[in-house]
């Protein structure tokens, strides 16, 4: 692969003009997304490209919170998957993964607590390593919350009237999250951070803080790594893997691997 020549694309810097110089034969990507969440496209821009340049295939799965896409269906993430293995033709690869998916979750589903059991987990992202405020996202149906509606974790913010920030584009502060008080707080992001300079940088922030150091999260030491909203096939078995080793490390230690990593290999390589 030549990766010198690759572009970075990022939300504010799709527009018609990079379109029409990358001539690609296929965009895999939601235009829906781009006139309606980015804005800096026109449904007659999209027209003007899919006749011009090549057409466009995606959908915005990762939620289920955006009013503007009541007008075409939601897919699980195996359900594009499978599509875009199709449009590819790479039949084999996609089914070879259904199969490994399949085999994760029998793992999980076979030694996760029973319900009652189950801890409640809230998912948030800040806006620095010592925040004042949080954007709250409920676990809903969307791609992005799967690795928690696999294990089987309670809405950390179920029933607290707070809407997910995709929704209402809404904060909330440290009495809104003392009210909530979920036994464990992911923060989606710092991915780059390891473990333990995660927890270093916000554990230590929140035990410091006169009311967050008060949440049973915080008083637990349950406060992790969220990982990302925008998930595919291998980052969602390493994320599901994750999770279940931190909301369950009773069942889960933290060296066991839920998937084999050559098995992942091979299968990206066509060796299946």
């Amino acid at each position: 692969m030549d990766t010198e020549n690759l572009i970075e694309l990022n939300n504010e810097g799709i527009d018609k003009e990079l379109l029409y110089s990358l001539d690609v034969d296929l965009h895999v990507f939601d235009p829906n997304f781009l006139t309606n969440r980015i804005k800096n496209l026109s449904k007659s821009d999209i027209e003007e490209i899919e006749s011009r340049v090549s057409p466009f295939i995606g959908n915005t799965i990762f939620s289920r919170q955006y009013s503007w896409h009541d007008g075409y269906p939601y897919y699980t993430m195996y359900e594009a998957f499978e599509k875009i293995a199709e449009v590819f033709q790479e039949q084999s690869r996609y089914q070879a993964f259904v199969d490994l998916h399949a085999e994760v979750l029998e793992k999980i589903t076979n030694r996760v607590p029973s319900q009652s059991e189950r801890p409640s987990v809230a998912t948030l992202m800040v806006a620095s390593e010592e925040p004042d405020k949080f954007y709250p996202f409920r676990i809903e149906q969307g791609t992005g919350w799967k690795q928690w509606r696999d294990l089987g974790v309670k809405d950390g913010l179920a029933n607290t009237g707070i809407e997910s920030f995709t929704a209402s584009r809404a904060s909330m502060d440290y009495e809104g999250l003392f009210r909530a008080d979920p036994d464990y707080i992911m923060i989606y992001g710092y991915e780059p951070m390891t473990q333990t300079e995660f927890r270093e940088t916000f554990l230590t922030y929140f035990r410091n803080h006169d009311v967050a150091s008060q949440l049973t999260a915080v008083q637990n030491g349950n406060v992790y790594r969220a990982g990302g909203f925008y998930q595919g096939p291998i980052i969602n078995l390493k994320l599901t893997e994750r999770a279940a080793q931190q909301i369950y490390p009773e069942e889960f230690s933290s060296d066991e691997q839920l998937f084999d990593r050559q098995r992942i290999t091979d299968i990206v390589n066509g060796d299946i």
